[in-house]
């Protein structure tokens, strides 16, 4: 036998006798990962962090992966498959929760906390306008060091994750649009163009990645597309990434009621810089739109940019006001939860290996950018400015820290 496959043997028979706390004390010895991937509780969240074929890449790697029982069956993905992909299947919702590494898609809850140990890696969307009341306070006292995956940042300044999910909703929305003017309270409108016939009106309000995406699709349907944005800079970088000439234009009010009375269909997806979407289209502007037209407001999970807006639900999302119809479910990349979840593991299981690769999270802290960017706690410290002014705790550079542990 040859002296790898009996150090492998080794470690296991050690790995089978230690109590399950204890398994993460070995895996700091070889550098390998032990992570955790519960089932997602947060309303209508259908996504799963790592899908089968990531788990087989992390375990071909020499790295553990628990996956809780039914974390992967909204996604489409049964517990077999991602057994035959080398994860362990627990039941015990605690178990997972005590690996080296929890690994969401949703903030984590105050229950979820309380099933954490001390001292462990926490990965998952930070959130912190939705974030439930002492997360941040219970995640401190275990000495979490907590990882953002929206906060991500690669070298050409791009969020990739954030972006995945931006280019997934901004495509979907324009499908959703489409279904909705055909349905019966629709006004029977093809959305695209056929030949002789006038083609769809789609205003696109928001000229960012969710903005830029949908009005791709549109005009890959053969709509006529008019996009609206607060920032010049937007709208050109828009039409570089589109590659040709669009209608657009910067946020004026009679401009904007204009291009809606004509319209199809109208798309929020526009961002403010406060954590609140800005408020863009009036009841008045909403009241002027023709009957049966559709509004897609992408941005609902932070308030809406439409007056008319209100929360909806995935599985009734839709209602009509002043006879047009309106689509406000938040997250709506989870309505294609496989495809989303395919999205956030491609960029979640090389970041994983890049950091067993620098001998950890702590070193890849200190190594890698792209890890540096998502921290904002560290051993129980906040190290984002902006979240400790937001949540009243105390901050701490992470330079610092770093140098102290």
């Amino acid at each position: 036998m040859s002296e790898k496959k009996k150090r492998i043997q080794s470690l296991a028979r050690e790995a089978a006798l230690l109590p399950q706390e204890d398994v993460l004390q070995v895996s700091e010895r070889t550098n390998e990962l032990v992570i955790g991937i519960p089932n997602e509780e947060s309303f209508q969240e259908k996504r799963v962090a790592l899908v089968p074929e990531a788990v087989a890449l992390l375990v071909a790697r020499g790295h553990q992966v628990l996956v809780e029982s039914g974390a992967g069956e909204h996604a489409h993905y049964q517990d077999s498959d991602y057994s035959e992909s080398g994860a362990r299947i627990v039941y015990d919702r605690r178990q997972v929760f005590q690996t080296g590494m929890v690994l969401k898609v949703e903030p984590p809850t105050i229950e979820e906390v309380g099933l954490m140990g001390m001292r462990q890696t926490l990965i998952s969307a930070l959130q912190w306008t939705v974030q439930s009341e002492g997360v941040l306070e219970a995640l401190a006292k275990k000495k979490t060091t907590a990882i953002a995956w929206d906060f991500l940042q690669n070298a050409n300044g791009i969020f990739p994750l954030v972006r995945a999910m931006g280019e997934i909703a901004g495509n979907s929305s324009v499908l959703i649009a489409g279904e909705l003017l055909a349905g019966p309270e629709g006004s029977g409108t093809l959305f695209g163009g056929v030949s002789g016939v006038s083609p769809t009106e789609v205003v696109v309000i928001g000229a960012g990645t969710v903005g830029e995406f949908a009005a791709r699709a549109a005009i890959g349907l053969g709509a006529t597309v008019k996009v609206f944005d607060n920032s010049p800079h937007r709208l050109i970088r828009l039409q570089n990434a589109l590659g040709q000439r669009l209608w657009t234009s910067t946020v004026q009010p009679s401009v904007l009621q204009d291009a809606l009375k004509t319209a199809d269909v109208a798309i929020g997806a526009i961002r403010g810089s406060s954590q609140r979407a800005p408020l863009i289209v009036s009841e008045p502007m909403v009241a002027g739109m023709r009957r049966g037209t559709v509004i897609v407001d992408v941005t609902i999970d932070r308030g809406g940019c439409f007056e008319t807006s209100r929360v909806t639900s995935h599985e009734r999302p839709t209602f009509t006001e002043l006879e047009v119809i309106h689509y406000c479910v938040p997250n709506i990349p989870s309505r294609v939860s496989r495809t989303a979840s395919k999205a956030l593991s491609n960029i979640m299981a090389p970041m994983l290996l890049e950091f067993a690769a620098d001998g950890g999270v702590d070193g890849s802290i200190r190594k890698n950018p792209v890890a540096r960017s998502g921290i904002y706690m560290f051993q129980g410290n906040i190290t984002h400015m902006g979240l400790a002014a937001e949540s009243g705790l105390a901050y701490k550079d992470l330079d610092l820290l770093l140098a102290t542990f």
